[in-house]
């Protein structure tokens, strides 16, 4: 049987890995990486030699049928995401199911659980997090303000990632709801990173402080 492992890698911080993780990294046989570079240099820092190969959104129909034939010759695989837990918001998804639709109970699927960043920016959020909608990044266009309606209605705090190149955007628009524009909100900047900063407040007390940002991935907590 093959094996098929979800590993779970840093958002920031290199030392934000399990022992667990690094094990297997070191004993598969292949790595599947989002972006090779990004996962060379992770590798690096734990002194890892392991062939990598390249899986990520657009990957063709070519590649995700070399993996499964890795799988079929009995390889042993880690498939890793640039940064967190692959299969949240993350095209690995996509290739687990096929694995599924494919080899069914002849290759397991083993998560190596870790870091990420929604789960990161909820334990410190203090919102009563016991239940959350996690919404992943919001349609530049079509379906998004569906997605935003949606989040005017939920009882439950919301979870949506963003970039800095949309946040203050994004705050606006939500700030254009009558029953979001009151709620107090969480934003995390750079979870785990140098440079890591957490808003809390209003949006209105926020997004100006936000807006001056030029770099940063960003983690928004809407309270319900």
């Amino acid at each position: 049987m093959s094996f098929l492992y979800i590993v779970a890698t840093p958002i920031g911080n290199l030392e934000d890995i399990s022992f667990r993780a690094l094990r297997i990294l070191k004993e598969v046989d292949f790595i599947l990486a989002e972006d090779t570079r990004k996962t060379l240099k992770l590798l690096n820092f734990y002194n890892i030699r392991k062939p990598l190969v390249s899986y990520f959104q657009h990957s063709k129909l070519a590649k995700v049928e070399y993996i499964l034939n890795l799988l079929n010759q009995g390889k042993n695989l880690a498939l890793v995401s640039d940064a967190g837990t692959p299969g949240i918001n993350d095209p690995g998804g996509k290739l687990i199911e096929e694995v599924v639709k494919n080899f069914g109970d002849k290759a397991q699927i083993v998560p190596i659980p870790g870091p990420n960043a929604a789960i990161a920016a909820l334990s410190i959020s203090g919102f009563n997090t016991d239940r959350f909608l996690f919404l992943g990044y919001p349609p530049h266009k079509k379906g998004r303000k569906k997605v935003f309606d949606e989040i005017s209605k939920s009882r439950y705090p919301v979870v949506i990632y963003e970039s800095v190149h949309r946040i203050t955007k994004t705050l606006n628009e939500l700030s254009g709801f009558e029953n979001i524009k009151d709620r107090k909100v969480v934003v995390a900047r750079e979870l785990t990173k140098k440079f890591e900063t957490i808003y809390r407040g209003g949006i209105s007390e926020i997004a100006p402080q936000i807006e001056k940002e030029k770099l940063g991935e960003f983690v928004l907590i809407i309270n319900k």
